[in-house]
This record gives structure tokens, C-alpha cells and sequence, in this order.
């Protein structure tokens, strides 16, 4: 069983130009190789990683067609990546990038967004954001469809699954994986104010305390250069553990604060040997007060109706 694992978290920089998605991946490839180099065993990029294509894209697209021409280099980009973590023997969650829907659902969207994981044993795992923000549900601009999946994952000795952005906000999904003994959560994010980084950053460290896992977020910075004004995006990195006296009190292992502009690729954030098998024991036992995957399937709630107080608050 894993003991440690140590997660390279780079906050790309939408702002880089290039000019095509052989640059892309290149660029990918060169942060994965640094990452192993450094000690790494995953490199995980940010949510909509893939805006950076936009960068050499037609002038003049228009916001509802930007997710199709992304989709469209989105098989490129897959060939590009597929063989690199068997190449340089470390995992990589490629961020996501917007994906032709398999099967439509009538009247649906056609596309989702899409996180991979590309692992050194060759295996390609798709994950699909499950909860959409207004900005992917609006026609006018990156219309997009829900999936409907966590993919539990078995690696290296550890089980790890993946939250997309807003999917780490809702405590639902969290009440789904608690059973399931997580090791490992990565939520790769995109949020464009601080008040996102603060939703996203501060529910993934609420998750690393319900789920008594780590828990990886890392988010874009800066606007892709299209040539025309864009909303930038406000973030950072982040590593959580359980707040357990044993791993430092706080639930902070690493960190990088967050900002709305940097030079070059973009920081990379170093988790260094997470403490897998110190959570695991808490996990099954050892946590100061955690009760386990607990339910409230007993508990009921009691409210008022027409502003009188319930039955069974009034002993009726």
C-alpha cells in the first residue's frame, strides 16, 4: 500500500500565446518531466486548461462557438498526451478540455467537459463535470451537458477520484464518495473572481475533512489572449488533509495563494509526501472525533407551516 505520494500542482497561465496543440503538449511535457524530476508521482492541471488553444484559434470566434472548435481539437490533444505518463512514469490529470458527448441526450447540449487522467500502467480515465455554472449552461456562450459518473480510481496502491470546480461545492457528490474510502481527491478548478477561489478552495478543504482524504485543487490564472477583451481568472494551489493534531493541526499540507496574473507557464506547487497511510489509519479509527461515513438517514427535519410550528414540535 502507498505510504506517501507526493502531487505537483500546476496553476497554468492562460496567458502564454501558442500556436498549436503540438506547443500544448510540449509545454505539458516538459512540466512532466520537471515534475518527476523533482520527486513527483502526478502533475495536475486546472480546469479548462485547454482555453489556452484559443490562443490560435480564428479570429472573430464567437462565444457559442468556442466549445465546439475546442472540442474538435480535443482528439489531438488526447493522442498528444495518451502515451506520456507510461513515457516518463508519472500520472497526469490533464486539466480538462471540452469533449463530444458519446451518446446526446435529446435536446441536451453535445459536448462536456471533460478532466483525463493518464496513468503510468497506460490507462486513460475519463471524468465528467456533473455540475454546470451558468456561464457552461447559457447558449450564447459555452453550452454545455452534464455528466453523470464519479469514476472511482485504483492506483499505486491507493483509490482517488476527481471533482471538477463547482462538483467539489456540493456536499451530495461528498455524501456519495464517503463510503468508498478515498485516498485521494483532485479538483482541478477555473474561477474567475476570488470569491470562486474562496468557494472552490475553501469546500475542497471541507472535503478533506468529511471524507478524511487529501485533497488537491489547483485553478487557472490570467485571460487567454484571443485578441479581443476576456475575463481573467483569479487562483491558485492547494493541498488539504484532515485538521488531525498527527498531520499539523490546520488541514493545510501545502499552498500557493492566489493571484490574477503571473509570468511564464505558471506556478507549480509542490505537495511533497502527502501522508496517505497516516489518513487511511485515521480514516478506519484513529481521528480525534470523526464518526465514519456518516448518515442522516435517520435524522428528520422539522420545520414550520404557514409560519405554525410543526407537528412534531408542537408534541401533536
Amino acid at each position: 500500500m502507498t505510504e506517501t505520494l507526493s502531487v505537483a500542482l500546476w496553476a497554468t497561465n492562460l496567458a502564454v500565446r501558442l500556436n498549436g496543440i503540438g506547443a500544448w503538449a510540449a509545454g505539458v511535457e516538459e512540466r512532466m518531466v520537471a515534475a518527476k524530476d523533482d520527486g513527483a508521482d502526478i502533475l495536475v492541471m486546472p480546469e479548462y486548461a485547454a482555453e489556452q488553444w484559443l490562443s490560435f484559434a480564428p479570429q472573430g470566434l464567437a462565444p457559442d462557438q468556442e466549445i465546439p472548435w475546442l472540442a474538435e481539437r480535443a482528439p489531438e490533444a488526447y493522442e498528444a498526451l495518451a502515451p506520456l505518463a507510461a513515457r516518463h512514469d508519472i500520472a497526469l490529470l490533464a486539466g480538462t478540455m471540452p469533449v463530444a458527448a458519446p451518446n446526446p441526450k435529446p435536446g441536451q447540449p453535445p459536448y462536456l467537459n471533460r478532466a483525463w487522467l493518464f496513468l503510468p500502467d497506460s490507462r486513460a480515465i475519463a471524468q465528467d463535470k456533473l455540475c454546470l455554472t451558468p456561464g457552461e449552461r447559457d447558449p450564447k456562450a459555452w453550452n454545455l451537458t452534464t455528466g453523470d459518473t464519479i469514476e472511482i480510481v485504483e492506483w499505486n496502491g491507493l483509490r482517488l477520484a476527481s471533482l471538477i470546480c463547482l462538483d467539489v461545492e456540493m456536499p451530495a457528490l461528498s455524501n456519495l464518495l464517503a463510503p468508498h474510502d478515498i485516498d485521494l481527491l483532485l479538483v482541478p478548478s477555473m474561477t474567475e473572481k476570488l470569491s470562486g477561489y474562496s468557494r472552490v478552495f475553501s469546500c475542497a478543504k471541507a472535503r478533506a475533512v468529511e471524507l478524511q482524504a487529501a485533497v488537491c485543487a489547483v485553478g487557472t490564472i490570467g485571460a487567454t489572449q484571443t485578441g479581443k477583451p476576456r475575463a481573467g481568472n483569479t487562483s491558485g494551489a492547494s493541498a488539504f488533509v484532515p485538521c488531525e493534531e498527527i498531520l499539523g493541526y490546520t488541514g493545510t499540507w501545502a499552498d500557493i495563494p492566489p493571484r490574477d496574473r503571473v509570468a511564464g507557464p505558471g506556478p507549480v506547487l509542490y505537495a511533497r509526501d502527502l501522508p496517505i497511510a497516516k489518513i487511511r489509519k485515521l480514516r478506519q479509527g484513529a481521528a480525534e472525533v470523526w464518526p465514519g461515513a456518516w448518515r442522516a438517514d435517520h435524522v428528520r427535519i422539522s420545520a414550520p407551516v404557514n409560519g405554525q410550528p410543526s407537528r412534531a414540535a408542537a408534541g401533536s
